[in-house]
């Protein structure tokens, strides 16, 4: 894993994922999505007795990583066989619709929040200094709504010239992953042109997105202890998988990382 890439240019730019990328967040979030699933498997639906509870590790990863809120709920819900109606962005938390659902994982993630925190991974700060150092623009970019908030408690903003989150994909109607809409308004605001833009990602429909976004580098982080998900992080179209962002940047720029 050391040394450049062979026979290629290092990209211009790069925009990274944040949950499970530069934030270890994604544990967070998985958490509070089995509090707002749970509740409704337990009650089924038409034609389905109590479910197993969710798996927050598999089926988060298959379904709901790298989502926006309304889209992750939908996509489990829908895998498990309970139809429920879409509701609106205004429902109270519980099992009602797909917003209800939604609407119960962030009061979740919230209290989450207020008791433990979000920390970001000993790797970021300083693959981020690097790039910064060698003239390389960095983009962080999310479907959470907290992701600026929390990268700034991080202290993570001041090594990235842009950050895209939630509100931002909410307030321009961009669609989420793998749509590849958000890695593409991140890249533009770089000013870098996707094909010379690199996307870091450990989700499996965000390596999707950067694929269909035709983006010059796809990388898969995978910091799983087993290193299972590099496989499947492949089989969506990653061009090389890393266990860590200091492996990206001795890789890629062949520095110390």
């Amino acid at each position: 894993m050391s040394g450049p890439l062979p026979g290629s240019r290092a990209p211009r730019g790069v925009v990274f994922d944040t949950d499970g990328v530069l934030l270890d967040s994604a544990t967070v979030h998985a958490a509070a999505w089995k509090v707002a699933f749970d509740a409704c498997l337990a009650l089924g639906g038409r034609g389905h007795g109590t479910q197993p509870p969710f798996d927050a590790d598999a089926e988060y990863r298959r379904f709901v990583d790298g989502k926006s809120r309304f889209d992750g709920a939908d996509a489990l819900l829908t895998a498990r066989g309970l139809a429920l109606p879409a509701g609106t962005p205004d429902d109270p938390p519980g099992c009602a619709t797909v917003w209800a659902v939604a609407a119960r994982k962030e009061q979740a993630f919230q209290e989450a929040l207020r008791t433990r925190g979000v920390a970001c991974f000993p790797d970021a700060g300083p693959a981020l200094a690097v790039l910064r150092a060698a003239g390389v623009p960095c983009a962080a970019a999310s479907a959470s709504r907290h992701a600026r908030a929390l990268l700034e408690a991080a202290g993570l903003d001041r090594l990235l010239t842009v950050v895209v989150d939630g509100r931002d994909t909410a307030r321009l109607g961009i669609a989420g992953k793998p749509d590849p809409g958000l890695f593409l308004h991140a890249a533009a605001l770089l000013g870098t042109p996707p094909g010379t833009t690199a996307v870091v990602e450990d989700a499996l429909s965000g390596v999707a997105a950067a694929r269909r976004g035709g983006f010059g580098l796809v990388v898969g982080l995978d910091r799983t202890s087993d290193r299972r998900h590099a496989t499947r992080l492949r089989e969506q179209g990653a061009d090389l998988t890393v266990p860590d962002l200091a492996a990206l940047v001795r890789r890629v720029w062949g520095e110390p990382g």
